[in-house]
């Protein structure tokens, strides 16, 4: 597909089940077709972990520069994290109302703004806003994205559609560290938001001359459809939802403490230099990868529901061994070795949740996933500072928090989801 060749996109009747595996508008598109949304749709989701993850290595040299503390640095994190919340909050139900592209362009442009100011502040509090502003645009790529895909597939093509761009956008927590470790070799911490800011002028581009709208103007919820109050009882009504988003919410927040005290952890305690802890970061990140296309594959034999039973147990587990073997003091393969585990377990679970929280409500696609971005980044907002609180002289920290959530995924999970209640998947 090219520019000059607009996808064109057929909806089916109005009034036909939402589930019905037969009137999905994406079973027309092409392969090629298929895979330039994933990798634009992909790039644009991205955006966020490039947010959050690109300046992780400069942790340290930003506290010398600004000089401030660990915990305020931190917080430098959770104001992104507050950002996408709020971001993801506002731009979900506008979608619904005014359809996908227009809030696209809008919020992205909005982060590019923002990583200008945020390569000018002049001290940690202007930057902090900046980040704020930088989350809140950034939101719209995690929202929009994942709506599109529920527009146009259901069932078990809209699992698929969902790893294949999980896969894309998982490149980028992998590939930021190492390209911001790279970046601090020539440029000071100001140059990765300039980089930011260009690669938002990049993915925006793309999404406008390569994307098309996929909500008509007959889908959305103007005047005559659902009001805000009415999507959002639809979803708070719905115990599945409220679950599994809460679940979600709970396990990107145990990997959100780990994405907020890695730097100073490895580079700090264990020693390795902005260049090494990219490279690790990197290898971690894989595991979330990983466990995402293994979920693609196993919800072809069992629903998303029972492997969260299962992956819920991996991160406890792990969690509960970094803090077993760090206690002991095994060294730096004692934290690495469960800590994969803990964030390929990630990968199994979070693919998940969104598959479950999206299946039944395609009408409101965008304020559910709003819903569940801004879960996902509120609780991980209020949670992350805590590993800095406790300290990070050693991994006992963050892998005691890491622990908390997955006990209360777990909770969730059987007494609230209860996976046996959970309808199964059409095709």
């Amino acid at each position: 597909m090219s520019s000059t060749a607009p996808i064109s996109i057929i909806y089916p009747p109005m009034g036909k089940p939402d589930r019905d595996p037969g009137v999905h508008p994406g079973d027309a598109l092409t392969r090629r077709q298929r895979l330039v949304y994933v990798v634009v749709l992909g790039a644009l989701t991205a955006l966020g972990p490039f947010t959050i993850d690109l300046y992780l290595p400069a942790f340290p040299v930003l506290q010398t520069d600004l000089g401030v503390s660990t915990s305020t640095i931190q917080l430098t994190l959770t104001a992104t994290a507050v950002g996408f919340a709020i971001g993801q909050l506002l731009v979900g139900p506008w979608s619904d109302k005014v359809g996908r592209r227009l809030p696209l362009i809008i919020a992205t442009s909005v982060h590019i703004i923002a990583s200008f100011g945020v390569a000018l502040a002049p001290d940690i509090a202007v930057l902090g806003l900046f980040r704020v502003l930088q989350g809140m645009g950034a939101a719209a790529g995690a929202v929009v994205a994942l709506a599109m895909v529920r527009d146009l597939f259901g069932g078990q093509k809209l699992v698929r559609m969902l790893s294949r761009l999980a896969l894309v956008s998982g490149l980028a927590p992998i590939a930021a560290p190492v390209i911001g470790s790279q970046l601090l070799l020539f440029l000071d911490w100001r140059g990765i938001f300039y980089f930011l800011a260009a690669y938002g002028i990049l993915v925006m581009a793309a999404a406008f001359f390569f994307i098309v709208e996929t909500l008509p103007p007959e889908r959305r919820s103007g005047p005559g459809g659902a009001t805000i109050g009415a999507r959002y009882r639809a979803l708070f009504t719905d115990r599945i939802f409220v679950g599994v988003a809460i679940v979600g919410g709970m396990t990107f927040s145990g990997l959100f403490a780990y994405l907020s005290s890695s730097s100073f952890l490895f580079q700090e305690v264990y020693g390795l230099d902005a260049q090494q802890y990219g490279i690790l970061f990197a290898v971690n990140s894989l595991g979330i990868v990983g466990g995402v296309q293994l979920t693609a594959r196993l919800t072809r034999r069992f629903g998303p529901q029972w492997i969260m039973s299962v992956s819920t147990v991996i991160l406890l587990v792990a969690a509960l061994t970094i803090v077993l073997l760090d206690s002991m003091d095994v060294g730096l393969l004692g934290v690495l070795i469960p800590l994969w585990f803990f964030i390929f377990a990630c990968g199994l679970t979070l693919p998940c949740a969104q598959v479950l929280a999206l299946a039944n409500h395609g009408k409101e696609a965008a304020t559910a996933a709003s819903v569940l971005g801004a879960l996902n980044f509120g609780l991980a907002g209020i949670i992350s500072p805590l590993v800095g609180i406790l300290g990070i002289d050693t991994a006992v920290p963050m892998g005691s928090v890491m622990a908390g959530t997955a006990i209360v995924s777990i909770v969730i999970l059987w007494s609230l989801v209860r996976p046996k209640s959970v309808p199964a998947l059409q095709h």
